[in-house]
């Protein structure tokens, strides 16, 4: 195919969210036109007096929109830019690239909002009684009936001064509460002028933790890495309760000597008052956070922070990854297998990819950390791509729980129909007459459509792929891979039981259930439908922690992070759900989902216990989920990965096709793969498909996936380059949009 020449420039004079559609059109000189590359510096003449002026490309093309001889030339590339606003253009230009999309996408995805910004009041609740007084006051109160206060006081034992926003939204302590402290002389309000955003106290020494000797090898071995020129990343494989973050906290205090700057991402839903209290409390008040519900001023206000050297450290969700920091010493990404690191909007980024390449452009060291790798991260660990560390041990000596796999297919055959088995029933009440709290998890990851077997255990799966087929409106049975198509069985293949359909199951059944035969029982209920708001999940959270309820009932959301020192027994139903999904991680999710779950159990003094329910109890993801065994599940589940050509071993691009029209899509996708067959030879680059996406219309677009499989990411790349130059020849005659999602992580 036919390069399309570099002509004509876009290019955009004001880095700021608010003028990246505001472009002007220039020339490009015959001398530069091999060099100019989307997201260059150059200096263009701008104005009628011809001012030079900064400048930043984001589209090249070779027609213009204009009357070209009305168009100015660009002067010159301004190849020696390396300031924040060089960086983020670079990133903008990588990531463009790497994810497909336009500049302008990806430029909006890595700046902050920019908005007008009206002075601000910071109000913070500084502790006046001595810890002894404040100590007292505790032991006098009623802790359910003064749950509030004592969660106040409690945290003020913990840090002197505590932003009054965070008070409100994480301890959930209302003006009523906190005026009653101030009367009492407990407490003393303090106003002043700051940036809007949660800030910290004082820090203070006596919050460092002492390091276990396990804990003070791996921060050595990673520090002897971060010496090195070129250091690797570094994965911590630590089990649950391992005690990872005092290990994240003593590599950022060394950075952060060295007058460097630290990011730290999180899962949004595990940003917990806790986690964010222990950061504060060690590192005073030039720590940071972003979450969701800031306001644009509030987040563009941390950037400013950031980029005028006012933070050491920010803490956050994956956007957090493009905090503009003069100079990053080291990105920590916790729970590193978690799918939120994924964004599901244009470019389809992974924050492990572009930490990555951020790290390596500031020579800084990346972090990673997971009681549950994800498959990629824990491959270029064998590889030898990314250090190694282990952490096999809970901190304090805690044990890990004793874990029972119970076969729901024997309880069918004794007459239990219910959802819970006689060993979960046993120790539910256990726990009960012991004063003990229960954790009762539903895998509803994957739950849509799958047929099996409740006698036996079978599961359809598609005879082309190692995926379930899915269930559709009509019956028929399909494939989102490839496309077969079968009908829904009436009775099952394997042993001809009537007991073959979808299965269904939700908390608030679950929760019916457990009323019924425990009616003395307090219950909280957390899923979509209880967690409306953050608030809500907080709510939740805090009235779990100080005892108000004796079970939580949940899905996923229950089990990341977590930490209730009396919960003592953790229930997994219908535990095989996820496994059905129509998705090849969804062994890997089920593992990670189930021992996630079983590191809830017995983190305090009490050892604890779990139940995982399942239909398929020697399946290798449960039973090496059970015995706490990641190194076991990863040798068979990468023998999977190899025998199937599906990544870490090699990478994988879907191409998505949406269309107004039902053929449109279709068309366009087999247009497209036919092209690619013919110019790339099989050893190169495998083409799968097109079939119909997993959704197959979504608000009256049709869907349509189309897969590439390379053990070359620039050979995926070149793809992506070809079909977004097919679609630009198209532009204006199809309806058709592409999307790309380099290494999904979900079927699309």
């Amino acid at each position: 195919m036919k390069t399309a020449e570099k002509k004509f420039a876009r290019v955009i004079v004001n880095i700021s969210a608010e003028q990246l559609d505001r472009s002007f059109e220039y020339k490009i000189p015959e001398p530069l036109r091999d060099l100019m590359e989307e997201g260059m510096e150059v200096t263009i003449p701008f104005g009628k007096a011809n001012t030079e002026r900064k400048g930043y490309v984001v589209a090249i093309t070779d027609t213009a929109e204009y009357d070209e001889s009305l168009l100015k030339e660009i002067l010159r590339i301004n190849e020696k830019a390396v300031g924040l606003e060089g960086k983020t253009l670079q990133l903008a230009a990588w990531m463009r690239r790497t994810y497909g999309g336009t500049m302008i996408t990806a430029m909006r995805t890595v700046l902050p909002v920019k908005k007008k910004i009206k002075e601000s009041v910071f109000r913070t609740i500084c502790r006046v009684a001595d810890v002894a007084a404040l100590k007292a006051q505790i032991a006098k109160l009623n802790p359910v009936r003064y749950a509030a206060r004592t969660r106040l006081y409690e945290a003020l034992l913990e840090a002197e001064s505590i932003p009054e926003q965070m008070v409100k939204d994480k301890l959930q302590v209302s003006a009523a509460v906190l005026k009653t402290a101030e009367k009492d002389g407990i407490i003393r309000i303090e106003t002043t002028r700051q940036y809007r955003a949660p800030q910290a106290g004082k820090q203070s020494e006596k919050n460092r933790a002492q390091l276990s000797e396990m804990q003070q090898s791996v921060v050595e071995e990673i520090r002897r890495e971060m010496r090195e020129e070129t250091p690797k990343p570094a994965l911590i494989h630590g089990i649950t309760g391992s005690g990872k973050t005092e290990v994240y906290m003593e590599l950022i205090a060394g950075v952060i000597a060295e007058g460097k700057q630290a990011i730290v991402l999180i899962p949004e839903i595990a940003l917990t008052f806790q986690t964010l209290m222990r950061f504060y409390a060690r590192f005073g008040e030039r720590v940071s956070v972003l979450h969701s519900k800031l306001s644009d001023g509030e987040r563009y206000d941390q950037y400013e922070r950031a980029k005028n050297g006012e933070l050491d450290i920010i803490i956050g969700p994956r956007s957090a990854l493009f905090t503009p920091f003069p100079q990053v010493g080291i990105i920590i990404i916790d729970e590193e297998h978690e799918t939120s690191y994924k964004s599901e909007k244009v470019p389809k980024y992974h924050a492990r990819e572009v930490a990555e390449y951020i790290a390596a452009r500031e020579h800084a060291q990346l972090v990673l950390g997971s009681a549950t790798p994800s498959l990629e991260a824990y491959y270029r660990a064998q590889c030898g791509q990314y250090r190694l560390c282990s952490l096999q041990a809970r901190y304090g000596g805690a044990q890990l729980p004793e874990v029972h796999i119970v076969d729901m297919r024997e309880e069918l055959k004794s007459g239990n129909r219910s959802f819970f088995s006689g060993k979960l029933k046993a120790l539910i009440t256990e726990r009960m007459v012991r004063g003990e709290q229960t954790m009762l998890f539903i895998n509803r990851r994957g739950i849509a459509g799958f047929v099996s077997c409740r006698s036996c255990g079978f599961v359809v799966k598609c005879p082309h792929c190692d995926v379930s087929l899915t269930q559709h409106r009509d019956g028929k049975l399909r494939c989102h891979y490839c496309g077969h198509v079968e009908e829904s069985p009436k009775l099952c293949p394997k042993c001809g039981s009537k007991y073959i359909a979808g299965f269904r199951a939700g908390t608030e059944r679950i929760e019916e259930e457990l009323q019924k035969m425990y009616p003395s029982a307090r219950v909280i209920r957390m899923d979509a439908d209880t967690t409306k708001s953050r608030e809500d999940y907080e709510r939740i959270l805090s009235a779990f922690a100080d005892g108000e309820a004796d079970i939580l009932v949940g899905t996923q959301m229950i089990v990341k992070g977590h930490d209730f020192p009396n919960v003592t027994l953790v229930g997994a139903i219908a535990a095989d759900m996820s496994l059905h999904a129509c998705d090849y991680h969804a062994t890997e999710r089920t593992f990670q989902l189930l021992a996630q779950a079983a590191g809830r159990a017995g983190r305090g003094q009490k050892r604890g216990e779990v139940v995982i329910q399942t239909y398929m109890p020697e399946h290798y993801s449960i039973v090496h989920a059970a015995a706490h065994d990641y190194e076991a599940f990863y040798r068979e589940e990468i023998g999977f990965r190899e025998l199937a050509d599906y990544p870490p071993v090699c990478h994988m691009l879907a191409v998505q096709f949406y269309s107004g029209h039902e053929k449109a899509g279709m068309e366009r996708a087999v247009q497209v793969a036919e092209r690619l067959r013919s110019m790339v030879a099989p050893e190169k680059m495998q083409v799968i498909g097109p079939a119909e996406a997993l959704i197959g219309k979504l608000k009256d677009i049709y869907r349509t996936g189309l897969y590439l499989r390379s053990a070359d990411t620039e050979q995926l790349i070149r793809a992506k380059d070809l079909v977004e130059a097919m679609q630009e020849e198209q532009r204006g005659n199809s309806d058709v949009m592409v999307q790309f999602d380099m290494d999904p992580t979900g079927a699309f």
